[in-house]
Parts: C-alpha cells; structure tokens; sequence
C-alpha cells in the first residue's frame, strides 16, 4: 500500500553518485583488533567495566550507560582487552576507547524473546545498547518512552546523502526482518499505524516494502531525510520549532535500527556490527560492508581495494559528514560509509564576499536567513546571529552552502553559532 507524499519546501536537488547502489552486504573480513569508544551516543559516555589482559567474548558488556541519556557498549569481536586508554578520533581529537585484539568465537548474547510485552522491548532494546543509526545516535529506550502520546511509528528509508546505500543494501535483503523490528517498535510506544518512508530511487526497497508496510515513495530531493521534513511529507503533520516529532504523535527511527531491535528481540544480539558504505572515486571499489563496532576505516579501505587518488576522507555523506585528518577514524554505531573522495569530487575553490543573491535563504528547508548567520557570526554577535538568522533552528543539512556562488562556509559558520550559543546556557 502507497500513501502520497507532501512537497517539501526548500531543499536541493543534488547528483545521487551511488556508486555501490546495488551492490551486495559483504562481510568486513581479517579485523584482527578493534577500537570500540565508550561514547557513540548523544548523552553521557558509558563506563568501562573491564580491564587490560580480561577475556571477554563477542556481545559481552564492556562498558555500561553512565546515566538517563547513555547507552551500554558490547564487544563486537572475542578475544583480549589490550588497553583501555584515549584514542585518535581521525576528526583531530581523542576518545576513550576499549581495544580488544581478536582471538577466537564465543560468544554471549542475550536469551532471545517470544511475544515479549512493551516492558520487556524497552528494557531488551537498552540492555542491548540500541541507539538511533540514521547519524544522531540517540539511545532508543529513551527516544521509546514519550512525554506524550504517539499514534504513528514512521521508518526513515530516505537516504537522501549522496553516495551512501547502507539503508538500500538493508531494505533489500533484509525487508522481512526489518518488518518485525517496527514491530516491536511500535508495540514499544503503543503506535497503532507504521509508515515507512523511502526516496523514489530506491524501487526494489519500494517494490519489498509496499506489500508488508504503508509506503510514502518520496520525491529525490535534499534534505527529504531530515527527521522534521520526513514527518511533514509522510503525515502532513508540522513540528513547531524546539518540538521533538513526538509533538505531532509520530516517532521516526532509522530503517537501521529496526533491524537491531530485531536482532536484539528474537537473537539476543547486541549492537555490535552495522552495516557501513565505503565510497568516493578515490576508493579503487566500492562497497556495502557488514563491519563490527570499532573496525578501523583502514581495514575497510583494503576490503575495497585500497585508495587510488583520494584527497579528502569523510566520515558520513558529503552534505553532513565529517572531514577526517587520516585514517584513525573506526566504525561506530552511527557509521553510514565513509567517503575517499578524489580531486574531482571536491571543491577546493577559496570563498568570495557574499554577493547578497539570497540563494541560501531560498533552498533552507527551515526557512531561515543563512547569510545573516553568516554576517553576526563573524563579528562574534551571537545573539544576533540567532535572532536575526534563526541559528539554532538549523538542521545542519548543508543546503545552503551547496547552492552558493560565493562558497561561504555557511553551515561552519552556523556551527559556530550554535556552540557558541550553547556554552552561554
């Protein structure tokens, strides 16, 4: 069944590039150490709970949620800790990570769960570590008990970033399981409709879909994934600014992590492997890989083949994703792909004064005034930059960088107010 999608204001419409479209979940084979951080969630970090020289097997609890917004960690492989110390993030910075060295199978999932009830879901999908993995990583127990009541559980099939398929690759070969996930999902938060919402290109995902859940096939266009545009063009239903979706009784969660909730309910299993897209020119393959929590970027770049005039790495898509300083970066639980992008797919031109065209104002899905961002944000008037430019209503998709002429780094810049605004709460 197909339900009609409304327009979405704003937006661009930007060449998809997907390379690995199509292409199979394969594997991430000869990971012989991983890097887990103890915090890849919004909230708190967990707290390490084993040590140096400790055998722990492959789902076993190596760091436990520290508080109300955190989420456990488990390791994604058997074998021994060899250190639990600060790590390279690629990004610059350093993360406290527990390093296994693989060694062996074991394993120790949970006991698996028949016709389990809501309680039961809830406490499963937390004890298990299940966070949001369309990128914000919110942990999902918490985001499954509302302030107010929802009536509609709607999965994000969307993938609007160019070059990314990991959602695609799963809602092809994994429909049924993801089914069963929402679910559980929905039995959760007592949600009576389950939607889904997928981008018109992505027509075996529809094809799968549309005899087991009410399809929304949406328009190609950036941002059509943001959590706040996906709820208006699949419900009709407009999140006022500074609300969550549960506001307008919807709950939206990643095609992703529907199957964990799967994995979690009827295997026991932890969140401990994700499925990560490997991309860019500057990647000799491309590829869709089934890749355990901490495997460094490096081991995923030999699995395709090395690098062939890569200039720019990223963590992420090109819209919203993280430039990366080397190849230190390691998947997480919030892991789409990571791009080897070559000279011709970057933009290394320096950027000019603005020229005042409005072009940013126009494709702002919030309907904001980027420019004046822009304009108080380098004079330090933060407050203005809010009052005048809207700042912390910025999703942060980008959009309005892409379009301008001048290539003023317009969503750094809004970045910057938006920190700058949170350090004067």
């Amino acid at each position: 069944m197909s339900v009609r999608a409304k327009r979405l204001f704003g937006g661009v419409k930007i060449p998809s590039r997907k390379l690995s479209a199509g292409s199979p979940i394969l594997p991430l084979e000869g990971v012989e150490e991983v890097c887990i951080p103890v915090r890849q969630h919004i909230g708190a970090p967990a707290t390490p709970v084993v040590q140096a020289g400790q055998r722990v097997k492959r789902g076993e609890l190596i760091a436990k949620s520290s508080a109300p917004i955190s989420a456990n960690i488990h390791a994604s492989v058997a074998g021994t800790v060899k250190a639990v110390e600060e790590r390279p993030d690629g990004k610059g910075s350093t993360v406290l990570c527990v390093v296994l060295t693989r060694e062996g199978e074991e394993e120790a999932f949970l006991p698996p769960l028949t016709n389990p009830s809501k309680e039961e879901i809830l406490a499963r999908i937390e004890e298990a570590g299940i966070v949001g993995m369309g990128g914000a990583g919110f942990p999902s127990h918490v985001k499954l008990r509302p302030s107010t009541p929802v009536d509609t559980l709607l999965l994000n099939g969307a993938e609007c970033e160019p070059y990314l398929t990991c959602d695609d690759a799963l809602m092809r070969s994994h429909c049924d399981e993801i089914v069963r996930g929402a679910k559980y999902l929905a039995a959760a938060l007592g949600a009576e409709r389950i939607l889904i919402g997928i981008e018109k290109n992505k027509p075996e995902a529809i094809s799968a879909f549309s005899g087991a859940l009410e399809v929304v096939p949406l328009k190609k266009k950036y941002p059509m994934g943001s959590e706040k545009h996906i709820v208006y063009t699949c419900t009709g239903r407009k999140i006022p600014l500074g609300k969550l979706p549960a506001a307008v009784g919807v709950d939206v969660q990643n095609v992703a992590t529907a199957f964990a909730v799967y994995e979690a309910i009827e295997k026991g299993k932890p969140l401990i492997e994700r499925v990560v897209t490997l991309s860019g020119k500057g990647a000799k393959e491309q590829k869709n890989l089934l890749c355990p929590v901490g495997a460094p970027l490096s081991s995923l770049i030999r699995a395709c083949g090395g690098e062939q005039g890569a200039v720019k790495l990223v963590a992420g898509g090109p819209m919203t994703g993280t430039a990366l300083v080397g190849e230190e970066a390691v998947v997480t639980k919030t892991s789409s792909g990571f791009l080897l992008l070559s000279r011709g797919e970057t933009n290394a031109e320096k950027p000019t004064a603005c020229i005042n065209c409005g072009r940013c104002g126009n494709v702002c899905p919030m309907k904001l005034l980027p420019m004046q961002i822009e304009f108080y944000t380098e004079v330090k008037d933060y407050e203005a930059a809010e009052k005048y430019g809207g700042a912390t209503s910025c999703i942060e998709c980008g959009a309005c960088g892409y379009v301008c002429p001048a290539r003023r780094p317009l969503l750094q810049s809004i970045r910057a107010a938006k920190a700058a605004l949170r350090r004067k709460v």
